[in-house]
């Protein structure tokens, strides 16, 4: 498996490369009746909806920027929502740094990440969390991850500060909102130095569920 294409494995919880042959099992994990739950973020709905969105994180992918994953559910391999790593960077370190040559990235964000109404609190988010910053920490080795919500989102924002991320500050009209509006985004980072404290909030919240 290319660098590009891994799936990170956990208790609860799988990441699998997005493929053309999840679209069914995406546009199937949205729930109809999920009343405010997608107000803040932006989820496909329909094949039609679920197929472009598929493509175009697949040219994310593809251009070396991003690193898209359906979130399988282990107990009965159902697709149960997607996240992805996006704005991957590699920094143009100068000959002689101990970083210079690196192949993997530097910086890295975390987003795109919704989830079926029957998975809301339960384990899954938090365990892709972990396996999704051990991975940029541990084996990418960056020196930031940083993750961004709706400023008007106050349930993934305290959820990102309950895991470690430090707010940065608000974007202004920073991207297109769930609701075809300029969205203001709360920016919250978490630095290399920082990773391992996070590492034990997100265990212990793990153990917790």
């Amino acid at each position: 498996m290319s660098e590009d294409l891994f799936s990170l494995n956990g208790k609860y919880v799988r990441l699998e490369p997005l493929e053309a042959r999840h679209i069914e099992g995406l546009a199937a994990a949205v729930s109809s009746d999920a009343g405010d739950l997608y107000r803040w973020t932006f989820v496909p709905r329909g094949i039609e909806e679920t197929t472009a969105y598929v493509n175009t994180a697949i040219s994310w992918r593809e251009a070396g920027t991003a690193a898209p994953f359906v979130t399988v559910r282990q107990a009965d391999g159902v697709v149960i929502g997607s996240t992805r790593f996006f704005d991957i960077e590699r920094w143009p370190w100068p000959e002689g740094h101990d970083r210079y040559g690196r192949l993997r990235p530097d910086v890295c964000e975390i987003g795109y990440t919704w989830l079926s109404s029957s998975s809301i609190r339960t384990a899954a988010n938090t365990e892709a969390k972990l396996l999704m910053l051990t991975h940029a920490f541990e084996v990418w080795q960056v020196v930031r991850v940083c993750l961004h919500t709706d400023e008007r989102n106050e349930r993934s924002r305290k959820a990102i500060e309950r895991i470690g991320g430090k707010f940065e500050g608000i974007l202004r009209a920073q991207r297109i909102a769930a609701d075809n509006t300029p969205r203001n985004s709360a920016r919250f980072s978490i630095v290399a130095s920082e990773w391992p404290e996070a590492r034990q909030r997100l265990t212990a919240l793990l153990n917790d569920r």
